[in-house]
C-alpha cells in the first residue's frame, strides 16, 4: 500500500481541523476539542509511525507489535485517532458532535475486535498473553 493511501485519514483530520478552528466559535467545547487535538493528535501519528508496515486497511496480521504505545494499548491508533477526531469536531460542532462521535466509535470497536480476531488466529498464546497485560 503506497504511503499516501497510509495516511490520507490523517491528511483529511488536519484539512477539517483546520477548517475548524478557522470557523469555530470559541466556547467550553471549543477549547475541550482543541485540547483534545493538542493531546490525542500526535500520540496518533506516533502510534501510526509505531505500528509501521503492519498497518493495513483490511485485518492483517504481518507481525505482532507490542512496543512503545503498544506496549499499553493494543489499539492506539483507534483510541487516539477516535479522540482527535472527537475534538476537532468539538471545535467545530459543539457537544451535538457526541452524538457523530459516538457512532464512529461503534465502527472502530467493531473494527478492532475484527484485528483481534485474525491476530488471535494467527499468533494464538503469543497474542493472547498479550491481549491480557494491555487495555483495548
Amino acid at each position: 500500500m503506497s504511503s499516501r493511501i497510509r495516511w490520507l485519514d490523517m491528511v483529511a483530520y488536519f484539512a477539517f481541523l483546520v477548517l475548524a478552528l478557522r470557523t469555530g466559535h470559541r466556547t467550553l467545547p471549543w477549547y475541550v476539542g482543541l485540547g483534545l487535538v493538542i493531546v490525542c493528535a500526535p500520540l496518533w501519528i506516533v502510534a501510526r509511525r509505531q505500528l509501521g508496515e503492519s498497518f493495513s486497511l483490511r485485518p492483517e496480521a504481518r507481525r505482532l507489535v507490542t512496543h512503545g504505545l503498544y506496549s499499553k494499548f493494543r489499539h492506539p491508533v483507534y483510541v487516539f485517532g477516535g479522540l482527535a477526531w472527537l475534538g476537532a469536531l468539538l471545535v467545530l460542532l459543539g457537544w451535538p458532535a457526541i452524538v457523530f462521535w459516538l457512532i464512529v466509535v461503534l465502527i472502530e470497536v467493531r473494527r478492532a475486535r475484527g484485528e483481534e480476531r485474525v491476530l488471535a488466529d494467527t499468533f494464538g498464546a503469543e497474542y493472547e498473553a498479550y491481549r491480557r497485560r494491555t487495555w483495548f
